[in-house]
C-alpha cells in the first residue's frame, strides 16, 4: 500500500513537462496564467527546492489563504500576516521550528512569487530557536529495538541507518552502484544540502546486503522482461542525456517498491499520460515498524528513525573516535553542529554525586537476646565520611589571636 507511491525529494519528473509550453511559446501563443499555488511550486522548482519544502510551503500558504477568507495575498498586509502568526502561537501553540518555516513560506510567497520586496516583512519576529539535546538509545535499548524489528527489509535498513549515520531518505535513496563491497563503504549521494559524503560498510551486515542486492536484481530482471514503465527515476534529467542509464542495474534501487507508482510531482497531469516507474521503499514503512518495535521493546523514549542517528554519533564519541571523523561521517558543515553529542557525553551532571547519597542512612542493629524483649531505640543516621560535615577544630578567639600577634 504505502510503495506504491513516489516520494524522491529530488524527483522533478520534468521530462517532456515544458516542451509543450516552449512550442507554444514559439507559435505566438502565451500559456494560460498560473494559478497562486501552481505559480509558488514552479518558482520552488525553479530554484531547486526539495518536495519536502515544496510540500512544506504550499501547506502554509494555502493554510493562509483559508485563514484569510479567500483573499488573495495582494490584498493582505502586515497587520493580516501578523494576525495568522499570532494564532499559529497562542491558539495552536506551535512549536518555534513551525513558527520559523510558517514565516519563510510567506517571506518566499512575496518575494519571489508576488514580486512584493515589502520592508515590514523583514521586521516581523521570528522566534529564536531553542538547543534541544537529542534522544539518544543505550547500546542495550539498540539491541532491543532490532531484536523486534525482525530480520525484514525494514529491520535491515534500520540496522543500516544505525550502523553508518544516514538519514532515512538518504537510506532508502542508496542505489547498486554505490555500495561497494571490496573497499567496504557506502557512497551518499545528494544528502542533506545536496552534499556527496562516504560512510563505512558495516561488515556485520554483509551477508544481509547481499541477500537484499538478490532480490533487488530479481525485481529488476522482472521489469525488464515485462517491460514495466520507463525505469528508475535519474536526477538532474541525466535521462535524456543517458537514454539507458534508467533501465540499467548500476542505477536501480537498493531498497526498490514493491509495486510501480508515478512521479508525485507530477500528479496534477492526466493519469494516461504518467509515466509508471518503480520506486524506491516508502519511508513510512519503516517509520511503522520502528514505532511498532520500540513499543514492543518497553523502550521509554520518543525514539524515531532520526535517533539512529543520534545513537551513532554518541556511540561513536564514547568509543574515542575522533570528533572531526563524525563530522565527516555526518555530513555537517560545522564541527559545532556535532559538539551537541559531547553535551551528552561530558553533561556535568553525569558525574556530580548528590547530596542525598552523602547521607547514608543506616540503622543500629538490635542486641540478641533471649530475654524479654526490650522497645528498640529509634533509628540513628551515622555521620557521613565528608570533609564538609566533619567538626572543625576549635578556632582562636579574636582576642587571643590579637595578643599573639602583639607579642610576635
Amino acid at each position: 500500500m504505502d510503495d506504491a507511491v513516489g516520494h524522491d525529494e529530488s524527483e522533478s519528473g520534468q521530462e517532456g513537462g515544458g516542451a509543450d509550453e516552449l512550442q507554444e511559446r514559439a507559435a505566438g501563443r502565451a500559456p494560460p496564467p498560473l494559478r497562486l499555488l501552481d505559480a509558488l511550486r514552479e518558482r520552488l522548482r525553479y530554484m531547486h527546492y526539495s518536495l519536502r519544502t515544496e510540500e512544506a510551503y504550499v501547506y502554509w500558504v494555502r493554510g493562509f489563504i483559508r485563514w484569510a477568507g479567500l483573499r488573495h495575498p495582494r490584498d493582505l498586509g502586515a497587520a493580516e500576516v501578523q494576525d495568522f502568526l499570532v494564532m499559529l502561537a497562542n491558539e495552536r501553540r506551535v512549536a518555534a521550528a513551525t513558527h520559523r518555516q510558517e514565516l519563510s513560506a510567506l517571506l518566499f510567497l512575496y518575494r519571489e512569487v508576488l514580486g512584493v520586496d515589502m520592508p515590514w516583512l523583514r521586521e516581523l519576529g521570528s522566534p529564536v530557536a531553542k538547543r534541544r539535546i537529542p534522544v539518544v538509545l543505550t547500546p542495550v535499548e539498540v539491541q532491543a529495538l532490532f531484536a523486534h524489528m525482525g530480520e525484514g527489509v525494514t529491520g535491515l535498513l534500520a540496522r543500516l541507518l544505525y550502523g553508518t549515520g544516514m538519514r532515512l531518505l538518504e537510506g532508502v535513496r542508496l542505489r547498486i552502484k554505490d555500495v561497494d563491497f571490496v573497499r567496504q563503504v557506502i557512497v551518499v549521494r545528494d544528502g542533506k544540502g545536496g552534499k556527496d559524503r562516504v560512510v563505512m560498510l558495516p561488515r556485520a551486515l554483509d551477508g544481509s546486503l547481499r541477500q537484499q542486492l538478490k532480490e533487488a536484481r530479481r525485481l529488476w530482471l522482472l521489469d525488464q522482461e515485462r517491460q514495466h514503465g520507463a525505469g528508475v527515476y535519474l536526477p538532474n534529467a541525466l535521462a535524456a542525456k543517458y537514454k539507458r542509464a534508467a533501465e540499467s542495474w548500476a542505477w536501480f534501487w537498493l531498497f526498490p517498491a514493491a509495486r510501480l507508482s508515478t512521479d508525485p510531482r507530477r500528479s496534477g497531469e492526466e493519469e494516461g499520460a504518467l509515466p509508471r516507474r518503480r520506486h524506491h521503499l516508502h519511508e513510512k514503512r519503516l517509520q511503522r515498524d520502528l514505532q511498532a518495535a520500540v513499543r514492543a521493546a518497553g523502550i521509554a523514549k520518543p525514539a524515531t528513525v532520526h535517533t539512529l542517528r543520534h545513537s551513532f554519533a554518541t556511540h561513536l564519541l564514547q568509543a574515542g573516535t575522533d570528533i572531526r571523523t563524525v563530522q565527516q561521517l555526518l555530513g555537517h558543515a560545522d564541527v559545532s553542529t556535532t559538539m551537541i553529542y559531547t553535551h551528552v557525553l561530558q553533561s556535568s551532571a553525569a558525574g556530580t554525586a548528590s547530596p542525598l547519597d552523602g547521607l547514608m542512612l543506616t540503622t543500629t542493629p538490635l542486641p540478641t537476646s533471649t530475654s524479654t524483649p526490650t522497645p528498640s531505640p529509634p533509628l540513628r543516621a551515622r555521620e557521613p565520611a565528608f570533609p564538609c560535615y566533619h567538626r572543625l577544630p576549635s578556632l582562636p578567639t579574636p582576642s587571643s589571636t590579637a595578643a599573639a600577634t602583639s607579642a610576635s
